[in-house]
């Protein structure tokens, strides 16, 4: 929260605890329903940390989420210092993504502090100009906006 917030987020937090998504993101008209995961270690044997992309569902155990329970799936690796933003898309039907910081292998790397997409959509930015949060912008995959029943 307190990352999201000195990049110019408003966080909130569901008052219902049952819900997919741990907070809620607003920039400018767009709300992003967002699950936080955090990797404090790596095993020995590995270059890779493992964040879990899996959560506990009622009886089921652990399942996926999809893009139509969140937006965003945000990781912070502990002894990195260091954020992953990955759209729903990307993590649906995985119980895990393996990411190794810095390296130019990893197809993960692309989302390593990958904030911008979080941006509005062009309509949504048309409606204010208030300054930008970074140079880029990506399309969202589901956008909840304050407009919207």
């Amino acid at each position: 929260m307190r990352k999201a917030a000195s990049l110019g987020l408003s966080v909130a937090k569901p008052w219902n605890e049952g819900e997919r998504y741990d907070f809620i993101v607003r920039i400018e008209t767009v709300c992003w329903r967002v699950q936080i995961k955090s990797v404090l270690s790596k095993s020995r044997e590995r270059r890779h940390y493992r964040i879990k992309t899996a959560g506990r569902r009622g009886d089921r155990g652990r399942t996926g989420y999809s893009a139509e329970e969140i937006d965003f799936l945000v990781a912070y690796i502990f002894p990195e210092d260091a954020w992953y933003i990955f759209p729903a898309i990307q993590i649906e039907r995985r119980t895990c993504i393996c990411v190794t910081p810095g390296s130019k292998r990893s197809s993960f790397e692309q989302y390593r502090e990958a904030w911008k997409l979080m941006k509005p959509p062009k309509r949504e930015a048309a409606l204010s100009t208030p300054e930008p949060l970074v140079e880029t912008e990506a399309k969202p995959m589901h956008a909840k906006t304050m407009t919207d029943p």
